[in-house]
């Protein structure tokens, strides 16, 4: 029995909020805490550099996620493998919330917050492809990129919701009481959270483009080795600026304004009222993706990144609370032109039966040298040269080559999404 798209879009964004809150929650308790708890006996940076780099682990995962959820999800469906990945993710979370920590078992304790850290970035890496094309292939063509950003809203979402709860516990808390045990609560809330959105997940039908499908390809990644190998590297360019923009944004600057003596509940509020415009805003820039195309909106974005960053630190340096909701917002008003219609534009890049391995694959390979170092160069550059000119440098270029891949792509916007191949998405010749 066919889905309705609203009903679709609806399950997917739920999904995706709950796994991106579980995978965004380790990144702010890696700045705030994890430090402390798991590292204690480095230097407050270099701890933190420590605290980061177990996050940036995640993401090392999510290439293979990518790759067996791909796999999987080309040959037998996209619906079943968005069930699992759900699973392992809120497991890996409520388990992070019961560790203990480095002061009752020692060097274990780092080493089993790594480990589950690699089952988030490996759910993640299968959760993403599969959310984004399940609604892309139930909707027309004439509003795809409207309907595909909503999950893609499950982002600034997720990360809105993580704050959130971190925000009320430290207002609610002393540092103490939080340090001591607050900090365990959003972890074990994901279990309740997975719970309704697994409910949710099960009652949607499978993908119809999937299912009128030709027969599956044996290898879907040599698939799309062989016949799509310029398109994976087109979404790998187009990922870098978004990719390492997102997390300079919403998790390095948790640690930027601790290094200028920035109270955490400041950063924290302005972070949880930037992501609630960009929740609101993905699917606009979506929507705009419709009219005029997938890339003017992205090479905007991308533009406006490159240059923004070289507002946004001077701005949180003010420790001004309205200048710090200003840097944020508008950098993620910026992000959003490059995410909203991201889903639709690397959806149409693929054919049918390559889709999912070919969107996972090009997404989360990026992924391992955008948003996985991101931090930990921003970290080491702020370390080493005290100053945030060199972290705007690095997304500068960034954006950069992202303007560059995006540029010499071709137009994908109305694309028929049962052809088994097309070469719309190619980069030109």
């Amino acid at each position: 029995m066919a889905t309705s798209i609203k009903k679709i879009v609806g399950a997917s964004l739920i999904g995706t909020t709950i796994e991106w809150y579980d995978f965004f929650l380790y990144g702010s308790a890696a700045a705030l805490v994890f430090n402390q708890l798991f590292f204690p006996e480095s230097d407050p940076l270099t701890g933190t550099l420590l605290s980061f780099l177990t996050y940036a682990v995640g993401f090392a995962a999510r290439p293979l996620g990518g790759l067996i959820f791909g796999h999987f999800g080309d040959r037998l469906g996209r619906k079943q493998l968005l069930v699992v990945s759900l699973l392992l993710m809120g497991a890996a979370t409520f388990l992070i919330g019961c560790l203990p920590t480095h002061a009752s078992i020692g060097s274990a304790a780092p080493l089993l917050l790594t480990a589950l850290r690699l089952v988030q970035g490996f759910a993640l890496g299968g959760e993403w492809g599969g959310a984004v094309l399940i609604v892309s292939e139930h909707g027309d063509a004439g509003r795809r990129g409207f309907w595909a950003s909503w999950p893609q809203a499950g982002a600034p979402g997720g990360n809105l919701l993580a704050t959130g709860v971190l925000a009320a516990l430290a207002a609610w808390q002393s540092d103490e009481a939080f340090l001591a045990w607050g900090w365990r609560v959003p972890f074990l809330l994901s279990g309740v959270l997975v719970l309704i959105g697994l409910w949710i997940r099960l009652s949607i039908s499978e993908s119809p483009v999937f299912q009128e499908s030709e027969p599956a390809e044996k290898m879907p990644f040599v698939a799309v080795m062989r016949d799509h190998w310029r398109d994976v590297i087109t979404a790998i360019g187009a990922r870098l600026a978004e990719n390492i923009s997102f997390y300079l944004l919403t998790v390095f600057v948790i640690t930027y304004a601790k290094s200028n003596k920035i109270d955490n509940s400041t950063v924290l509020n302005a972070v949880l009222i930037a992501s609630a415009i960009h929740f609101v805003t993905i699917p606009l820039w979506g929507a705009l993706s419709d009219r005029i195309g997938r890339r003017p909106v992205y090479l905007l974005g991308a533009a406006g990144t490159g240059v923004w960053i070289f507002a946004f630190f001077p701005l949180i340096d003010t420790a001004n609370f309205l200048a710090i909701v200003l840097a944020v917002t508008v950098g993620l008003l910026f992000h959003g032109m490059m995410y909203g219609p991201q889903a639709a534009f690397f959806a149409e890049l693929f054919g049918t039966r390559t889709r999912y391995t070919g969107v996972s694959i090009g997404a989360q390979l990026s992924a391992i040298v955008a948003g996985a170092l991101a931090p930990l160069i921003a970290v080491a550059l702020l370390r080493d040269f005290g100053s945030s000119v060199p972290i705007s440098a690095y997304l500068g270029i960034a954006a950069l080559l992202t303007l560059f891949a995006v540029f010499k792509a071709r137009e994908t916007r109305g694309r028929d999404l049962a052809e088994r191949q097309d070469l719309a998405g190619r980069i030109k010749p």
